[in-house]
This record gives C-alpha cells, sequence and structure tokens, in this order.
C-alpha cells in the first residue's frame, strides 16, 4: 500500500493509535493509520496515498469539541496540530489550521488588533474553529475571517473568501464538501492592546469560573434552540448530575457534559440520547448535537 511505503519514509504515520490520548473527553477507540503532517506538502501526500488505497481520510483539530467511537476510526486519521504557522500581514492575522483558535486571539492582540476577542477561551483549532464557525460571548469566527485555504479530497488547493464559506450557526462550507481546512485569514482592526488583552483575561475568568474545567469534557455539546438556554432547560429538566456510566451532566454547568472517571464514548453518547429523549418528552424540543460525533459504527462517521 501507498501509505505503508510514506511510513518508512519516516511520515509520522502510525497504526492502531488509540485516540483518547488526543480527544479532550479521554475517550474513543483507535485510529487504523494516524498521522501528524508538518506542512502542506505533507499533507498533500497523505491524502494522495490515501485516495491510491481507498482508505477514508479523518481530519481532527485539537479534538477538543470530539466524541470519537470506542470502535475507533476506519482509514486514516490526521491530526494538523504540527502545521501551527501564524503570521502577521498588516490588519491581518493569517492561522495554519493546526493553530490554535485561543493562540492566534492572543498573538492578534500582542500586535494590538481586535476582533478576535471572543475566542479567548475556545480551546479548538483554527481549522475547527472554520469548520465549525466556533463561538462564544457574543462572537463567532466568521465574523473575522476574510479568506479560507483548503485542501480537496481531491488534491486540489482552493480559496475561498467569506462569502463563499456559506458561514451560519455552527455550520461552514467545509461541512459539506468535506474540504481539509489549511489555513484562515483574519481580516482585524487597529485597537487598544491592553484593553484587548483585558477583556480577553476577563473573558478567560469568566469561563474559568462557569465551566466545568476541572474534568475531561467535549465542551458545549448541543446546539442553542432558538428561544432557548442549553443549560438552564436540563436543570429545570431534572437533568443536571444525571450519570450514566463514567459521563455526567456537569453540575457546575448543565450544558457540559464531564468524564467523571473511566467514561467511554458509550456512556457519552447514551447520555446524549437520554438527554434528547427526556427533553423531547418534557418540552417537546429537538436538541441537536453542537459536538462532532465520529467514527465506526457511528451514522455518517467510518465502517
Amino acid at each position: 500500500m501507498k501509505i505503508d511505503s510514506l511510513i518508512k519514509q519516516n511520515y509520522n504515520i502510525s497504526k492502531q493509535i488509540p485516540l483518547s490520548r488526543y480527544t479532550f473527553t479521554k475517550t474513543g477507540g483507535e485510529a487504523e493509520y494516524l498521522a501528524f503532517p508538518k506542512n502542506l506538502e505533507q499533507l498533500q501526500m497523505l491524502v494522495a496515498a490515501a485516495n491510491e488505497d481507498g482508505l477514508d481520510i479523518t481530519v481532527i483539530g485539537n479534538a477538543s469539541n470530539l466524541i470519537i467511537s470506542d470502535k475507533g476510526i476506519a482509514g486514516l486519521v490526521i491530526i494538523l496540530t504540527d502545521m501551527n504557522e501564524i503570521k502577521l500581514d498588516g490588519d491581518t492575522v493569517e492561522a495554519q489550521a493546526g493553530a490554535t483558535i485561543v493562540k492566534t486571539a492572543f498573538f492578534a492582540a500582542n500586535h494590538g488588533l481586535s476582533g478576535l476577542e471572543f475566542a479567548a477561551g475556545i480551546p479548538g483549532s483554527v481549522g475547527g474553529a472554520v469548520f465549525m464557525n466556533a463561538g462564544a460571548y457574543g462572537g463567532e469566527s466568521e465574523q473575522a475571517i476574510s479568506e479560507v485555504t483548503v485542501l480537496t479530497r481531491s488534491g486540489e488547493i482552493k480559496h475561498y473568501s467569506h462569502d463563499e464559506m456559506h458561514f451560519s450557526y455552527r455550520h461552514s462550507l467545509v461541512q459539506e464538501t468535506g474540504d481539509i481546512v489549511v489555513s484562515a485569514r483574519f481580516k482585524l482592526e487597529q485597537g487598544d492592546k491592553l484593553k484587548i488583552l483585558d477583556e480577553m483575561n476577563y473573558l478567560n475568568a469568566l469561563r474559568a469560573y462557569k465551566q466545568p474545567l476541572e474534568y475531561p469534557s467535549c465542551g458545549s455539546v448541543f446546539k442553542r434552540p432558538t428561544g432557548h438556554f442549553v443549560g438552564p432547560m436540563l436543570i429545570k429538566a431534572g437533568l443536571q448530575g444525571k450519570q450514566i456510566g463514567g459521563a455526567q451532566v456537569s453540575t457546575k454547568h448543565a450544558g457540559f457534559i464531564v468524564n467523571k472517571g473511566g467514561a467511554t464514548a458509550t456512556d457519552y453518547l447514551n447520555l446524549i440520547h437520554y438527554i434528547q429523549k427526556t427533553i423531547k418528552e418534557q418540552r417537546g424540543i429537538d436538541l441537536h448535537t453542537e459536538v462532532r460525533i465520529i467514527g465506526r459504527d457511528i451514522e455518517g462517521g467510518s465502517k
């Protein structure tokens, strides 16, 4: 197989690696193949090899808003955390997909650029922030993005403008196309460096106060239904503290499911389904997951 020849060429590819090492929930089965490309050329080589071998390709950012099946992921899993360069171009910050959105936001702040303050506490990668149109505290990634560079599954480099990305709440074009985000350009505004940093530090402190950062979790689990907030809704439904296996609806913030110890991805999924069923029965509201759920035996995941 072509992918095996890349292993011999020291392309930082391994076989049968537990993905629980990388997910924020500390759950998830093995990757059939796992690769950490260091640059665009290596990423292109990996995609070409997987295509030649007929392997599915799954791209993971910082694995912060992600649940991976206990049965793992078939094919090639690519983690982009080694592609993390951030650079300045006037009032624009360009960051590779593997850079964290937090580091990108502080890079901008330290250059006196405003527009990414909301991202100060988001633990995901730039690629994940683009893919999910991640947001917090009234801001969303799309508000600052001017251009996204992707690698298509056929190996072509494309550049999408902001409008071409079709951003909406927790959605972007690449969720439909399967393109791999390579980098993003953030068009920002000049501001007062100290005020920007003060705002970011405040939001970080607020996050630490409100969110259960002391436990592994996948972040915010559900999308916000129109006219409702998920946390208060789950509290009123008597779901705060509900636990299945090692997975628990956080007693600190009911919008989070935490790993209290020994949780499996199946525990997470069973608890998610229990919450959805309860809210549907009590309130007639369909809760849709914000967290990305992938892997073997997951609908839409690898087989």
